[in-house]
C-alpha cells in the first residue's frame, strides 16, 4: 500500500458524475493499492497517518498530528502510484490490485482512519474520472509505503 500525503490548507475533488468533497486545513491522501496488500497494511498505514507529526507547534516547528490540530482528510484512490516505468515509456500498472480486492482493502482504509482519528474523512469516489485541486501548504509532501516499514 502506498500514499503520497499532502499537507493542504484546502483541497477538492470533483467528479461530473458525483460531486465535489472538500477540505479545509489537513491532509489529502492518494492512495495506491497493490494486489500484494493486506488489511495488516491498512492498519499499520492508517496509524501511521493519524500519528504522522506534520503540523507546527506554537515554536513553528512540525511537531503536531492531524489530530492534534482537528484538521481534516480527504482519501483518494489512484492506481497510478503503482506504476512502473522500467521498461519503456508506457507505465505499467500490473502490480496496481484489481477492484475486487482494492475496493473493500480501500473502503477498509477510510473506516479504519476514520476510527484511528476520531476525524471525518472525505473521499474521492473509486474508479471515478476525478479532478483534483490543492494548496499544498509548506510544501509538505510525504510518501509511505507499508513495503517499507523497517
Amino acid at each position: 500500500m502506498r500514499v503520497v500525503i499532502q499537507r493542504v490548507s484546502k483541497a477538492s475533488v470533483s467528479s461530473h458524475e458525483f460531486g465535489v468533497n472538500l477540505i479545509s486545513a489537513g491532509l489529502l491522501v492518494l492512495l495506491g493499492i497493490e494486489d500484494a496488500d493486506t488489511p495488516e497494511d491498512v492498519d499499520w498505514l492508517c496509524g501511521k497517518i493519524a500519528r504522522l507529526r506534520v503540523f507546527a507547534d506554537v515554536e513553528g516547528v512540525m511537531n503536531l498530528s492531524v489530530i492534534d490540530v482537528q484538521g481534516e482528510i480527504l482519501v483518494i484512490s489512484q492506481f497510478t502510484l503503482h506504476a512502473s516505468t522500467k521498461k519503456g515509456n508506457r507505465p505499467s500498472y500490473i502490480k496496481a490490485a484489481r477492484p475486487e480486492k482494492s475496493i473493500p482493502l480501500y473502503e477498509s482504509f477510510i473506516e479504519k482512519l476514520r476510527v484511528e482519528t476520531g476525524l471525518t474523512i472525505r473521499t474521492g469516489w473509486f474508479g471515478a474520472d476525478m479532478k483534483v485541486e490543492l494548496i499544498n501548504d509548506g510544501p509538505v509532501t510525504i510518501l509511505i509505503d507499508s513495503r517499507n516499514r523497517e
